[in-house]
Formats: C-alpha cells, structure tokens, sequence
C-alpha cells in the first residue's frame, strides 16, 4: 500500500494472528489443526508458528488457507461458508488488504461431549 509518506507492508504474521483469531470465534469450529509438519517447524526453529493458519500476503492482496476441525453435528459446508466470509471481513477491514481467497480444509471432527451429557449417559456403577 503506498501512502503519501512512504510504503505500508503488513507482516504475514499479522494477517495470521488475525484471520486465527476470527477462525476460533467462528461458530461451529472446534479448533485449529496444526499437522505434524508446523509442530516439528516450532520445535526445530524456535518460531512461534500460527497453527492451522498459512497466508501469502502481498502489497496489496492476500491469501489464507485454514486447517480447521469442526464441531461433531455442525453443517460442515455452512461452517466453512460462514468461516470464509468472516475471515474475509475481518483481514480486508483491519489491513485494507483485498483477500483473493480464503481456502478451508476440514482435517477433522471433535467427538467431545459436554460434561452435562457424559454424566446422564454414564449410569453410577456403585451406590
């Protein structure tokens, strides 16, 4: 981005962090999914890695591809809908970056139940 006084660049790690956050508050995700590739990164270079979150960011355009694991009875198409469209909003209004894609892969399913349901399912073995 080019301003009167000078040129603008925004850091990879920024749109990271930012398109991380918004992923997690997003309805129906569970978490992100790091691989074992990006803990082993972490772990060899010491480099705070954002898990399950790669970006290409330009000057003027970015890309973002999120690994994510989805909450188990979620519409997993509706999820990544609403997931790309807040991810979208969130970076092009912080940064003034146009995002030209934001690429969901869906590595798995959280099977956790709530705490509330394991106790009514769960009979009392001894009284």
């Amino acid at each position: 981005m080019e301003q009167n006084n000078g040129m603008v660049r925004i850091a990879d790690d920024v749109v990271a962090v930012i398109a991380g956050i918004t992923a997690n508050k997003t309805k129906g995700i569970a978490g992100m999914s790091g691989g074992m590739a990006e803990g082993w990164a972490k772990r060899v270079s010491g480099k705070n890695v954002t898990k399950g979150v790669t970006v290409e960011v330009g000057q003027l355009e970015a890309a973002i591809d999120l690994r994510v694991i989805i909450e188990y009875g979620e519409k997993i198409h509706e999820v990544c809908r609403v997931l790309q469209h807040e991810v979208k909003e969130a970076v092009e209004s912080m940064t003034g970056l146009r995002v030209v894609e934001v690429n969901v892969k869906v590595e798995g399913v959280d099977l956790k139940e709530s705490p509330d349901n394991a106790k009514k399912t769960d009979p009392q073995r001894v009284k």
